[in-house]
């Protein structure tokens, strides 16, 4: 059967921006819109953090903990998204149109069968499911009602994700941007309403994200069924065949298993923390919100830079690719330099956002904090190095790497810290610092290695590149 696949002006005109205009002018006006997407969503849950914190301090401790096994699940939308959207941008920079549909097409239906399977295999053993987590009964207590309403929310969030994936590797960055940051006004709202003037519990906040989520998901229906676009969905284009499904699927593997692995490691760290108390656990999540405030940016950067990175490489501008990645180095290092800066200079009062009026809580969340601002500007490396292996998809490396962050500089560290140093509560900002710096090191060594390769086998000795297809990446190519 027959699938149609066309590019509008807009598609054509940012493929043509991506493998010609200044990479540095590229990086930014695709990076810009996602970092400020991600800077918004990371607003989202230190909002809804401070909101959980009016309600009590062990609502704080609940969604800190909760949000960690929600990142479980999620790493299977999450990583489909990521892993099949390099594929879906390569086809795009190779003018394989056909091929770029087909994959959009499927990815929908795999994502959505991946979140039903995940729904129906937990809702019936949620309270089993949080005790196999290592969740302590407080938190279970406070917390399941919440955490079944998140389940239902995955479903929808796998969907948005696979949307949000197709507008990215579009270009479509500042699209992302202005439905975010409509998700968000609704779901801040709803979540206002119903904490302070209704005085509802926590499961209301995860009502409030079910409701902005669902209106996400209204507006990637409509842009995803607008006529025969290469970046539209048609059942017609779903195709379960190894040459469409394969290469996505191998790719998506070790990005899945990484996300579920750190999602996993960190409510290890996160149960290790209960020694020091059940408060010590929301002021690390409370850290790590503040952390995710230069982070998250950064990481917007990093998910921009992977789709131009695939692009290039699909049409065969192969110094581009290097460029891209020299050019989001730059960047995340002056954001984080920048905003951890503001946040070391100013802790009392971020700390004071989230402290429930509790000086002890105050004074946790400054402790864990004080160490783990200092892996802000590493983890700009750490994301810009990222980006470059995604973008060549060598997801099976970013598998080792993080796997090794969690497992290997930070659960191994901690363990340590706390059996033979008598550092106490100071331990958990430690670990933070030790793990995101070693890990850093860890990936500049590896991004090292893959340059010099790639260098090698693309561009060779003489500055020379492999020539891409002339006047291919416009052409519509023969369907599979």
């Amino acid at each position: 059967m027959e699938v149609k696949a066309t590019l509008t002006k807009k598609d054509e005109k940012f493929l043509e921006q991506s493998l010609n205009a200044p990479m540095w002018k590229v990086i930014l006006k695709v990076g810009t819109p996602l970092a400020l997407y991600q800077a918004l969503s990371q607003l989202f849950v230190i909002l809804d953090t401070m909101m959980a914190a009016h309600i009590s301090k062990e609502s704080v401790s609940a969604v800190a903990y909760l949000a960690q096994l929600n990142h479980i699940l999620s790493a299977v939308g999450g990583g489909l998204a990521v892993g099949a959207g390099i594929l879906i941008s390569r086809a795009y920079g190779e003018g394989n149109f056909t091929l770029v549909r087909k994959r959009v097409s499927s990815l929908y239906a795999i994502a959505f069968a991946a979140g039903l399977a995940i729904l129906l295999g937990i809702l019936p053993f949620t309270n089993q499911f949080l005790r196999m987590a290592g969740t302590p009964e407080t938190l279970i207590t406070v917390g399941t009602q919440y955490f079944i309403v998140q389940l239902f929310t995955l479903v929808i969030t796998f969907l948005n994700n696979v949307y949000i994936a197709v507008e990215r590797a579009r270009g479509n960055t500042g699209r992302i941007f202005r439905l975010n940051l409509l998700i968000i006004v609704v779901k801040l709202s709803l979540t206002a309403l119903f904490v302070y003037i209704l005085n509802g519990t926590l499961v209301m906040i995860a009502v409030a994200s079910l409701a902005s989520q669902a209106l996400l998901f209204v507006f990637a229906i409509k842009n995803s069924l607008d006529g025969d676009g290469a970046f539209t969905f048609s059942l017609k284009a779903v195709s379960m065949k190894g040459e469409v499904t394969a290469p996505m699927i191998t790719r998506s593997i070790p990005v899945i298993v990484e996300k579920a692995l750190f999602a996993f490691g960190k409510t290890i760290v996160n149960s290790m923390c209960t020694v020091y108390g059940d408060l010590m656990v929301g002021a690390m999540g409370v850290s790590n919100n503040l952390g995710g405030i230069t982070t998250n940016p950064q990481n917007g950067y990093q998910e921009g830079t992977a789709s131009i990175i695939s692009q290039n490489y699909g049409a065969g501008k192969y110094k581009r690719v290097l460029e891209a990645f020299y050019a989001a180095l730059a960047v995340n290092v002056i954001i984080g330099i920048i905003i951890s800066g503001i946040e070391i200079w100013q802790m009392d009062f971020f700390a004071g956002l989230f402290d429930s009026g509790s000086r002890e809580f105050h004074e946790m969340i400054k402790l864990v904090y004080r160490y783990e601002a200092l892996g802000a500007v590493p983890l700009g490396v750490n994301a810009a190095v990222l980006a470059l292996l995604y973008g060549l998809g060598k997801t099976k490396l970013t598998l080792v790497l993080n796997f090794s962050r969690v497992f290997v500089f930070r659960i191994p560290v901690f363990w340590y810290l706390q059996n033979y140093t008598n550092y106490g509560e100071a331990s958990v900002g430690i670990v933070m610092m030790v793990s995101n710096i070693a890990s850093t090191v860890m990936a500049a060594i590896a991004a090292a290695f893959v340059i010099r390769n790639f260098k090698k086998e693309y561009i060779g000795d003489n500055d020379r590149q492999r020539s891409p297809e002339p006047k291919g990446i416009l052409r519509e190519k023969a369907s599979l």
